[in-house]
């Protein structure tokens, strides 16, 4: 709110907008009267008020900054520091924070999904005139063994808040029995392992909203790589005569300034025997990977800034052990109204 800017200023305006009753006693050479009105000494004239505002801004350093509308965004998409030097009048911000997602499954037969890191998301957090650390987690490598899951992302963080995200959770290895944990899991590989999709395990929420799902489980002995879990959904299965399990989608927000979707989980790889050329899974829409169909294929990273998980690798003749693909890097953004 902020006094009018023309006509007759009363006594009462300037109470409310200072934030007192209406009808209270006002000193017009009180500091709060003339800290509204900007004038430091002497008379002060009720026009000289016009437009003038009690309310007051936030105003911070730290990594790349842009704007929308009347909002200020920071967006780090390396390790750095938030410095809030002075604190607005409401005193909130909102945050994102996304982990680096894992890396998708290594195979002699059919990889699983990698999952998408952890998410975090909040809205009217209240900060303080302090440092924040922000953590911004790598993702995962790709699995090179087809007996174990690919590597987990790293967590991203806002110390300050306590809020950390965890990692996504590397996609299975033909061999390794199912994928493994993270924010969002790993899909599992084939079945004939009896394995499982990897659970999410949220970290710290620090007061933000975490969001993470488990990896694709395959059903049925000789099923293809199932798809890595994604923010907004679990990863899917990989059926059997080449069906394929895609990766869960992620979330959408526009804390950016634009609508951008994160966390999706990495697409499973499928068997290119017995005509089961149909293609590797598709990578959740969040940044997920593409899972391999092929000979010749190279399984899809997780999108950078994204959090999405690495796509598993196809099944390969000769005993070849693919690598699945990487996962791609974490990202940490903070909004805050900066103007009236």
């Amino acid at each position: 709110m902020a006094l009018q800017s023309s006509g007759a200023i009363s006594l009462n305006d300037v109470n409310v907008e200072l934030g007192n009753s209406g009808t209270a006693n006002i000193n017009m050479g009180s500091a709060a009267v003339r800290d509204l009105f900007g004038v430091a000494s002497g008379a002060i004239s009720l026009s000289d008020g016009y437009g003038a505002s009690s309310v007051s801004y936030t105003t911070a350093t730290g990594g790349t900054i842009t704007t929308s509308g009347n909002y200020k965004i920071h967006t780090f998409t390396s390790s750095g520091s938030f410095v809030v030097s002075t604190l607005g009048t409401d005193g909130i911000a909102s945050f994102l924070v996304v982990a680096g997602g894992g890396g998708g499954g290594g195979t002699t037969n059919d990889g699983g999904g990698a999952g998408a890191g952890g998410l975090l998301y909040g809205t009217s957090i209240n900060i303080s005139a302090s440092s924040y650390t922000i953590t911004v987690g790598a993702g995962g490598a790709g699995g090179t063994s087809p007996s174990s899951c690919g590597s987990s992302g790293s967590t991203s963080s806002v110390s300050t808040l306590g809020a950390t995200a965890n990692g996504g959770g590397g996609g299975g290895g033909s061999h390794s029995g199912g994928g493994c944990s993270g924010g969002s899991g790993g899909g599992d590989a084939r079945a004939t392992y009896n394995g499982s999709g990897g659970s999410a395990t949220q970290g710290n929420s620090g007061g933000l909203t975490g969001y993470g799902n488990g990896g694709g489980t395959n059903s049925a002995p000789g099923d293809n790589g199932a798809g890595g879990g994604g923010a907004g959904q679990v990863g899917q299965e990989g059926g059997g005569s080449g069906a394929t399990g895609d990766g869960g989608y992620g979330k959408t927000y526009s804390i950016s300034g634009s609508s951008t979707t994160y966390a999706g989980g990495g697409g499973g790889g499928t068997s290119i025997g017995a005509g089961n050329n149909t293609g590797g899974g598709s990578g959740g829409s969040g940044g997920g990977g593409n899972g391999c169909g092929s000979v010749s294929c190279t399984p899809g990273a997780g999108s950078t800034n994204t959090g999405g998980g690495g796509g598993g690798a196809g099944d390969q003749s000769g005993g070849n052990s693919p690598a699945g693909g990487a996962g791609g890097s974490g990202v940490v953004i903070i909004r805050y109204q900066y103007q009236g």
